[in-house]
């Protein structure tokens, strides 16, 4: 998913590899999945799954509106799906789930195709930017990838469903709601996960938002975006969120001190971490950009980039709270850039 640029880091990813993973990347592309039978599985009633009492998602009233419960349920429609990596059937039907739930949400929103040459090849993409407007000429940036990593039986329900589930939900509060002064962009990015192998290459991921980034910074829009908040790995039980040394003070600040005031000090923690991630095309532009993620504690638990990334590992508690931060960030970001 990611590469974290501490050494430690690196060792404990190849030992959970080593000990947990059921294959990784090997030059070619995934079976193809039948998008029709994938569809309705998809539109199935998600597995039942027993959710400790104290993860529980907060009625929405106490999360801003935000709905964890209806988070996890976008989750699970995700992972019903199977393995979608890009490029392949079940990607496509992805897709095509996207845009229904946009649509049902009233959001006006754009098809950015494109393709990458990837190590295993030239790979058909897709990016789809919802755009929520706003009264100025600001733009707030949310994004998440909904891509999952190219290993036998990888659902990537923390890696890659996790953040997507909630930022459909963030799109069913934010779509329709009364302009304010920045728009808000969320944008469901293809193609972040390495292609050609397991370990993270810089050069062989990221497309989606190295194609988005281009795009905007082409179209004059680069310059008008006030932040960027990408969400990844989000909803796992005891979530931990570092703050990104990337990130400049001022947005971790902004985020970290929503947090505090709403309560999460346990899950938005104080130290810090480094990451490579859908933010780097943005940080390379000088555009402020901070990644929410708990890739350690994955990896320690061995389920990062395996066949054991199910919807088990989801916590509709973590997805709330989450949830409840970015949103209330968001209004944070719109009163500091009137």
């Amino acid at each position: 998913m990611v590469f974290r640029r501490s050494s430690w880091i690196v060792a404990a990813a190849f030992a959970a590899v080593s000990a947990g993973a059921c294959g990784h990347d090997s030059a070619r592309p995934s079976a193809p999945v039948n998008a029709s039978s994938s569809a309705a599985a998809a539109a199935a009633a998600p597995a039942q799954i027993a959710i400790p009492p104290s993860d529980v998602a907060p009625p929405a009233a106490q999360t801003g509106g935000f709905d964890g419960a209806k988070a996890y349920d976008q989750v699970a429609k995700l992972v019903a799906f199977g393995p979608h990596p890009p490029a392949t059937d079940a990607i496509h039907a992805v897709q095509n789930y996207i845009h229904s739930q946009l649509q049902s949400f009233g959001c006006a929103f754009d098809d950015d195709d494109f393709n990458a040459q990837t190590g295993i090849g030239n790979l058909a993409m897709k990016n789809i930017v919802a755009k929520i407007p706003g009264t100025g000429q600001g733009i707030i940036l949310l994004l998440t990838h909904y891509d999952t990593k190219r290993v036998d039986n990888f659902v990537g329900a923390e890696d890659g469903g996790s953040s997507t589930g909630l930022m459909l939900e963030m799109a069913r509060n934010l779509c329709g709601r009364p302009k304010q002064a920045n728009s808000v962009w969320i944008v469901f990015l293809d193609g972040e996960e390495t292609q050609a192998q397991f370990t993270w290459v810089t050069s062989d991921s990221v497309y989606g938002s190295r194609e988005l980034a281009a795009r905007m910074s082409v179209a004059g829009d680069l310059k008008r975006v006030r932040a960027v908040i990408l969400a990844d790995m989000v909803g796992q039980y005891g979530l931990r969120i570092l703050r990104d040394s990337d990130a400049p003070k001022w947005l971790n600040d902004t985020i970290w001190n929503t947090a505090a005031r709403l309560g999460y000090q346990s899950v938005f923690v104080s130290q810090e971490t480094s990451t490579e991630d859908d933010t780097l095309p943005f940080i390379e532009r000088h555009v402020p950009a901070i990644d929410l993620i708990d890739l350690n504690d994955y990896i320690n638990l061995g389920y990062w980039h395996t066949a054991q990334d199910t919807l088990d590992k989801i916590s509709p508690r973590s997805l709330a709270i989450v949830g409840h931060v970015i949103l209330e960030s968001v209004n944070a970001l719109q009163l500091k850039f009137p």
